[in-house]
């Protein structure tokens, strides 16, 4: 992989983790930026212009001295609709009561920076959830587990138990997929 320590443009332990996992050592230094989707774009496009941004917002803070930066976003689509990360516990019941029973995208691109370029990846993958009681929506939402996760739940966390199956990328679900960033961190 690379020797250089990288900076990662977010707060996601689960990133730091699968970053760990591929040998890479990263400091964190999260992006601020407006992450509403703009009119007319679909969730692969959208997820692919947030990490670039992300990247990109990070380089323009810090400056751009040798770093490499690397960012990732996730969404949950339903169809074309975007999940993004619930605002309570109102918002999360509402994702997940329409998850339940459903076959969904996971939708993560990964965008890599250095010396004014960046490159970024995507992978999707399709995630079958069985149907979920409202009373265990309810009381995985009463946990606080899904309030940080796109489309309210985590794949590693207790809603992994409602997944059916995967056809994608586990590490992609969770939120980097560790085969694209590799992919992304040899081509530097």
């Amino acid at each position: 992989m690379t020797q250089q320590k990288i900076i990662l443009a977010s707060r996601s332990p689960r990133r730091v983790e699968l970053l760990a996992q591929l040998g890479v050592q990263c400091d964190i230094l999260p992006a601020d930026i407006d992450e509403s989707s703009l009119p007319g774009e679909d969730p692969a496009q959208y997820v692919c212009r947030l990490a670039q941004e992300k990247a990109l917002a990070v380089a323009a803070h810090h400056g751009e001295r040798g770093l490499l930066i690397l960012a990732a976003d996730t969404t949950v689509a339903l169809g074309q609709e975007i999940l993004g990360k619930p605002a309570d516990a109102s918002e999360a019941l509402a994702m997940l009561s329409r998850l339940s029973g459903s076959v969904h995208l996971v939708h993560t691109a990964v965008a890599v920076y250095e010396t004014g370029e960046v490159r970024c990846l995507l992978s999707t993958t399709e995630v079958e959830m069985m149907p979920v009681p409202q009373a265990v929506l309810q009381d995985y939402i009463a946990s606080g587990e899904p309030m940080d996760k796109a489309g309210a739940y985590g794949i590693q966390g207790r809603a992994g138990a409602w997944i059916r199956r995967i056809t994608g990328s586990y590490s992609g679900v969770m939120g980097l997929p560790l085969h694209e960033t590799a992919q992304l961190l040899h081509a530097w």
